[in-house]
């Protein structure tokens, strides 16, 4: 159960790299909402599709009995987020929820289920619904499961 290791390369995005640093420096106390909002966020490290590099993205915090869920939403741009990718290609993440990081493993979900995680999603934080709206790509759903080995 151990955690992703390797070099880190902050976000090209300002907020996030200084969303990211100011949580973990925190231990998630601080800059754990989404800018401008009272929603609460998690720090997913992913690792780099094509660069191999960790990746730290602040992303909504939705959860249901231990299990996590990612929307790649991107705000409902006709495109998938940069760590959408980087899920695919290395499905193994680690969560930063408050203080606490483990290790989780990105699974892709469609059809029923994806409906289900959606739905719970979407009863978390509404806006998701306004983002599908805005685009015509079905918004991808991430289930995070922990990593027990």
């Amino acid at each position: 159960m151990t955690l992703l290791e390797g070099e880190y390369e902050p976000s090209p995005s300002e907020w996030v790299r200084e969303q990211v640093a100011a949580y973990e420096a925190s231990g998630g106390k601080e800059a754990d909402k989404l800018p401008g909002t009272d929603d609460k966020i998690i720090v997913i490290t992913s690792v780099g599709a094509k660069s191999g590099k960790l990746r730290k993205n602040p992303v909504m915090r939705v959860e249901k009995e231990g299990t996590y869920v990612a929307i790649a939403s991107k705000g409902g741009a006709p495109e998938n987020p940069s760590w959408y990718a980087n899920f695919v290609a290395h499905p193994r993440v680690d969560v930063q929820d408050g203080a606490e990081v483990r290790p989780y493993r990105a699974r892709l979900v469609t059809g029923d289920e994806r409906t289900k995680w959606w739905a719970h999603a979407v009863a978390t934080w509404p806006t998701y619904a306004e983002y599908q709206e805005k685009t015509d790509r079905q918004i991808p759903v991430f289930v995070l499961e922990p990593v027990t080995d």
